[in-house]
């Protein structure tokens, strides 16, 4: 098949088109290439994806509506994965624009550009923000996620609003996937397993917010990456969630993990202790992150099982061979 993946340089859209290309498919990739975190990073990934014949990459922004408008019309793509997004959660307190930019605008113009080229199937990213700060646990998508506690979080939300109003107007195949807490090599320097294991490596402090009273659903990327191919393998029908070909999954391991718990393994996986700088809570963050994934389960026979020990001993062995670290010597401690 032909696909395009948005965000193709990207942490999960970088694994996602690499495998994609793996199996044989044809791959368009499309980036803005901003810089909210490191552009060379990006970049990098991006000279991996270039070595696939079949991969090819188009310097894009989805917020600009006539120039996507335009690649729909040129390339007819059989499938899209949307994974383009602005990311980050307290990012979006400091900038809100630009979360209105590509979270909505440019969702829009996706959905009016599968709209029009008749795409077979679109899965998009969501987020297990989306659930705030409810206790019912584990998170199910039947819950009900009317109270986003940051700006990212309501983006999210709105574009799975969006996606069934496109599916019941135009029986568009749109299915969203809401992701836990992904980790793994290539990894973005935002979140708290990069910062975690550069700052040890540095000699500098963590910083570890609510006193480490926290826990997340942590989901190995290779996971994510299969459960998300499955799913774009298996298009929504009407009647299965309703009238409207639309669907919405949980990604995740399906087991929440102490934060504290995670530092260990960083700790473990360096064999360095972190000095350790406790913060309150910020704001927009939320306790605890816990996944049900049954329903993916039933609707593709996999279920996300890395360990997180042996994905954070993955990812320390790539960030110490990106970064040119060397390794500890025997008996370091």
């Amino acid at each position: 098949m032909k696909l395009l993946v948005t965000g193709a340089a990207g942490f999960i859209g970088f694994h996602t088109a690499r495998r994609l290309c793996r199996e044989g498919h044809e791959v368009v990739g499309i980036d803005n290439l901003n810089d909210y975190y490191s552009v060379e990073l990006k970049l990098a990934r991006l000279a991996l994806l270039r070595q696939q014949r079949n991969f090819r990459f188009e310097r894009l922004d989805i917020a600009d509506a006539p120039v996507l408008a335009a690649l729909f019309q040129r390339e007819g793509f059989d499938r899209v994965i949307h994974l383009a997004a602005q990311a980050g959660v307290r990012y979006s307190l400091e900038n809100p624009q630009v979360y209105a930019d590509a979270n909505l605008s440019g969702f829009v113009n996706l959905l009016e550009g599968c709209r029009h080229a008749r795409v077979g199937h679109l899965v998009y990213a969501s987020s297990s923000s989306v659930y705030g700060m409810s206790s019912r646990m584990p998170f199910s998508t039947d819950a009900a996620v009317d109270q986003p506690v940051s700006l990212y979080a309501a983006t999210k939300r709105a574009n799975e609003l969006m996606a069934h109003t496109y599916a019941h107007l135009y029986r568009l195949p749109l299915t969203g996937l809401r992701f836990f807490t992904v980790y793994g090599p290539w990894g973005r320097p935002d979140m708290a397993l990069f910062k975690f294991t550069r700052a040890i490596l540095e000699g500098r402090p963590i910083e570890i917010y609510n006193n480490g009273e926290m826990s997340r659903d942590f989901t190995y990327i290779d996971d994510v990456v299969e459960g998300l191919l499955r799913i774009q393998d298996r298009p929504p029908e009407p009647g299965e969630h309703g009238e409207a070909p639309v669907a919405l999954y949980n990604i995740g391991r399906g087991e929440p993990v102490r934060l504290l718990d995670m530092v260990e393994c960083v700790e473990c996986a360096l064999g360095r202790r972190a000095v350790r700088h406790y913060l309150p809570l910020q704001p927009g963050d939320v306790l605890q992150t816990w996944a049900d994934v049954e329903a993916l389960a039933q609707r593709t026979g996999f279920r996300p099982a890395t360990p997180l020990q042996s994905g954070v001993e993955r990812f320390v062995h790539w960030y110490r061979e990106f970064h040119a670290v060397e390794e500890p010597c025997a008996g370091a401690a």
